[in-house]
């Protein structure tokens, strides 16, 4: 934990960028009955019945000290999307001399599926290119990449959307949107904090 807040503390440095790193399912859901428009007096009304339609994948990658960030979304959770995205990244950072990535421990997120996806020769070259830094367990929390998410699905992904086209459009639209406020994370809580309010899980010295 202490070590992701000192990355946070990090003034920018364009060489050497902090990027956050999240990725969430998207439950695909078709409506079987059409909803009842709104009038005066009364909101829109849904039926409780829907039909599943899948599920794809949205990663979000962002960059807390400029307000900028970038969303893909793919039909799945694999290793092979995820180190897509990783490349994705450092083509967005081609100039950086190190990425410093902040992600969650998941089993995907590992420099062996860089392996599994690509020639060992090109696999090395990006895990050069990134400095890792995980989140603890259960301690997802401390990623702003979650917080962007939460964002995200609050702002035009909260209803129900049956195919993988729309939810697209829907953030693309909304990272321009987003970028284009430069809307930024103010992320205050430190490591003095952390010893305060979370002092029942630091150990305690005796004499």
């Amino acid at each position: 934990m202490e070590m992701v807040l000192d990355v946070y503390k990090q003034p920018y440095d364009q060489k050497f960028p902090v990027i956050c790193m999240d990725e969430s399912p998207k439950q695909l859901i078709k409506e079987t009955r059409q909803p009842l428009k709104a009038y005066p007096g009364s909101l829109v009304k849904y039926d409780y019945e829907y039909e599943r339609c899948g599920i794809c994948n949205i990663f979000l990658a962002g960059e807390p000290l400029t307000g900028q960030r970038f969303v893909r979304v793919t039909t799945r959770r694999t290793k092979q999307f995820w180190a897509n995205f990783i490349e994705y990244i450092a083509r967005k950072y081609q100039h950086a001399e190190k990425i410093i990535l902040v992600m969650d421990n998941l089993n995907t997120h590992k420099p062996g599926s860089l392996y599994e996806v690509f020639l060992p020769e090109k696999a090395k070259r990006l895990w050069n290119r990134f400095q890792f830094v995980y989140t603890p367990k259960h301690g997802s929390w401390l990623n702003m990449a979650e917080i962007e998410l939460n964002v995200l699905n609050g702002q035009c992904l909260n209803r129900r959307i049956d195919n993988i086209s729309t939810v697209v459009k829907e953030c693309d639209a909304w990272q321009e949107h987003r970028n284009n406020k430069n809307a930024k994370i103010n992320w205050q809580f430190t490591a003095k904090d952390a010893r305060i309010k979370l002092k029942r899980l630091y150990p305690t010295l005796q004499d």
